[in-house]
């Protein structure tokens, strides 16, 4: 089977990630594997696993990027993948008006994979005219079936992401050298219990909430030390500047620490006490969550989107209804005083089970019969 998948640039993301994993499953199940976006800092790592990326520019969100139909045209007739697999809109725009004026007998059969909430609109639709519609969890299922009633149900398919039981379990333990840096860059963590919050710094991750009920545990927890992960795009430094001034207001100056972008958050989870997924908008799945879960740590999230899914599967204990301030704070206390240990992490939340469900959904779809 030859797969390829499209999508705008191999650098760090979500999406990114699942194409980088599915590629490598491609190839060590025997498969040929090409990628093809504007390129990025992951593609010696994807071609050192004996894939092929191919290079176009599909990345920009312009009616110029449309230039590039022709030519994707003229590689898959070249290339002959099997399946064409899009992971984003404006290349599956592309991919679309290459793939359709193509002969129908021949030519790849078309999947999709939906991996966010995008905005409800002829855009977007894009994404659901695959011959199978990948959805990444039930909410994003149900708003595929609701948002884009167009959409066939018999072409949904959900296929959860996950990850490595190997890599991250409740066993693992940050090693001596990672502890004694860790100590030396943040000696203000010695002796207090870490409360996270993973997320880029923007408006919708939370980041006010957590701020207050930080402030608010102070009383009656004064052991607890608020730890924000993650980075701050150029465009979001006033949001940052907003953020330490409230830091400054709630008087949180020796209580919160802002690590910025850290590649170890697997090492930064395991030592945490809990760890929060505080999104105003739904997560499509919530993968920190589920990372976090597999590390044996708990974590408190709102109820809704994908993180309320896994939470209500996983962790019952650490769900709190959507901004309620009273409910995030009393099980907040709840976990801190009487600690939990989630529920194991096991199939259909791995990589492999992810990998092969998505290999079984190109299986079914080449054995089915060809529109006319």
């Amino acid at each position: 089977m030859k797969v390829l998948q499209f999508l705008p640039e191999l650098n760090a993301g979500g999406v990114e990630r699942v194409v980088m994993v599915q590629s490598d499953h491609l190839v060590a199940n025997g498969h040929e594997s090409l990628v093809v976006s504007n390129g990025g800092r992951l593609v010696p790592a994807l071609e050192k696993s004996g894939a092929r990326h191919l290079s176009l520019p599909v990345h920009r969100k312009s009616l110029a990027s449309l230039f590039q139909v022709r030519p994707l045209r003229r590689l898959l007739e070249q290339e002959r993948p099997d399946i064409l697999h899009l992971h984003s809109r404006v290349p599956g725009w592309i991919a679309w008006l290459a793939w359709r004026k193509m002969n129908p007998q021949t030519r790849p059969r078309l999947v999709s994979t939906v991996h966010g909430f995008y905005s409800v609109n002829a855009y977007s639709a894009i994404m659901t005219r695959g011959e199978r519609v990948i959805a990444v969890s039930e909410c994003i299922r149900d708003y595929v079936e609701k948002s884009f009633p167009k959409t066939p149900k018999a072409t949904i398919r959900l296929v959860r992401h996950g990850i490595d039981p190997v890599n991250s379990t409740r066993a693992f333990r940050p090693d001596s050298g990672w502890l004694a840096q860790w100590q030396s860059v943040f000696p203000q963590f010695t002796g207090k219990q870490l409360l996270v919050l993973p997320g880029r710094i923007t408006r919708l991750k939370g980041h006010e909430d957590f701020l207050k009920l930080i402030a608010a545990l102070r009383k009656t927890h004064p052991q607890v030390h608020g730890v924000i992960v993650g980075d701050t795009h150029p465009r979001k430094r006033a949001y940052l500047g907003e953020l330490q001034q409230l830091v400054n207001q709630l008087g949180l100056t020796n209580d919160i620490t802002f690590v910025g972008h850290r590649s170890d958050l697997r090492e930064v989870l395991a030592v945490s006490q809990l760890t929060f997924s505080l999104s105003t908008s739904p997560e499509s799945f919530g993968l920190t969550t589920l990372e976090a879960l597999a590390l044996g740590r708990q974590v408190i999230g709102y109820d809704h989107g994908g993180v309320g899914e896994l939470l209500r599967e996983l962790f019952p204990s650490g769900r709190v209804p959507l901004r309620d301030e009273t409910q995030l704070l009393a099980q907040t206390k709840r976990l801190l005083d009487a600690p939990q240990t989630p529920a194991p992490v096991k199939e259909p939340f791995t990589l492999a089970a992810m990998c092969q469900s998505t290999l079984e959904i190109y299986r079914e779809l080449i054995e089915s019969p060809r529109s006319t």
